[in-house]
């Protein structure tokens, strides 16, 4: 009998100290370490909605740049005039960010409450210049010469700022009227570059940094000085973000000497 308790009372010497040396492995870590599942972060992706004038910069440099520093964001784009691109954010869609060609649309939305107010940035500055297909023969020095071409491609005003921009130029020196009655509308500045470039236009007028971007076009003037407003693409948080630390994350990488400098290797100049 006082050999089985004797027995009994060994196992319990030897099994407790072990039960407790394997709890104090799994549940205490040492400072400053964590579990595995607690290591990662929960990865987000974002939608940025984006004038197709910044498509260049924004999918082949700058997403990759953003996505190194922020492992857990991934960045998606949508990128088109920037009117449509306010009218789909009118209605509902799930937009994070918005940059715009002009501040017409950001101001809009914003008189809505459909962005983030104290977030708005104006972030960068653009021209616009009246280009030719590249094998072009026409003589056109500057913009008074536009009338010289028979088709002239110019975004639709009604939703394309770039459009905007070339009408207040074009009515500030007395052409549009008759522009007007030559043009063809593009839903979007890529469109009207497309159509430049494949020669269905004979001029048209664009973003300077499309135009130096894209093959096929060359620049035979810029807007003259006092013919059209400052071009300034503000950017903005949508309020219905359901991720807005990720997208001020964003934000804050748009504003960097890095991000700034592939802005100016584009030929947008910094406006920040």
């Amino acid at each position: 009998m006082k050999k089985r308790l004797l027995c009994v009372l060994l196992c319990i010497v030897l099994v407790v100290p072990a039960a407790v040396a394997c709890s104090g492995q799994k549940g205490n870590n040492e400072p400053g370490q964590t579990n595995g599942d607690e290591k990662s972060e929960k990865q987000v992706t974002i939608l940025v909605a984006a004038a197709a004038s910044l498509r260049y910069c924004m999918e082949d440099e700058l997403k990759g740049m953003f996505e190194g520093l922020h492992p857990n964001i991934r960045v998606t784009f949508t990128l088109d005039s920037s009117g449509k691109l306010q009218k789909q954010i009118e209605e509902g869609a799930d937009v994070d960010v918005f940059v715009s060609a002009a501040r017409k649309q950001m101001d809009a939305l914003n008189e809505k409450g459909l962005i983030l107010a104290d977030s708005v940035i104006d972030l960068l500055e653009n021209k616009i210049v009246l280009i030719l297909p590249e094998s072009s023969t026409l003589e056109i020095e500057n913009f008074n010469d536009i009338l010289l071409a028979d088709t002239i491609a110019v975004g639709d005003p009604e939703s394309v700022p770039a459009g905007q921009y070339a009408k207040e130029a074009l009515e500030n020196l007395g052409l549009w009227d008759k522009v007007k009655g030559k043009a063809s509308f593009g839903t979007n500045v890529t469109e009207v570059l497309n159509w430049v470039a494949e020669g269905s236009a004979e001029a048209g007028i664009v973003y300077a940094t499309d135009a130096a971007t894209t093959g096929n076009v060359r620049v035979a003037a810029e807007a003259p000085d006092g013919s059209v407003s400052k071009i300034i693409y503000p950017a903005g948080i949508v309020n219905s973000s359901t991720k807005k630390e990720a997208a001020a994350s964003f934000m804050e990488f748009l504003k960097s000497d890095e991000a700034l400098a592939v802005f100016e290797k584009y030929g947008f100049t910094p406006n920040i």
